[in-house]
């Protein structure tokens, strides 16, 4: 359950959230997450290293850059999910 908890907590930081959206379709190098969400290189690698410690990212090396992608299924789907939830919720007050 330890692990689960600071999963969670993990995902409760908005920035590291918009790092997993963004990297939701498609991979994405570590310059393109930085400029597209106006975040400093730094700050993106530091929220990319924790999220891949978790699991919920996955990187691939090509040539002389990293391309990081939400790591599988399980957290894409997750991710959607609780949008969808959020949404619904919303609607129903």
């Amino acid at each position: 359950m330890a692990i689960l908890a600071e999963t969670f907590h993990l995902l409760g930081e908005p920035t590291r959230l918009r790092i997993l959206f963004f990297c939701l379709r498609e991979a994405k190098s570590v310059g393109d997450i930085s400029e597209s969400l106006d975040l400093s290189q730094t700050l993106v690698s530091h929220h990319l290293r924790l999220l891949r410690g978790a699991r919920l990212v996955r990187r691939e090396r090509r040539s002389r850059q990293v391309f990081y992608e939400v790591a599988d299924s399980h957290v894409s789907d997750m991710l959607v999910d609780m949008v969808s939830h959020v949404e619904e919720d919303a609607t129903d007050d």
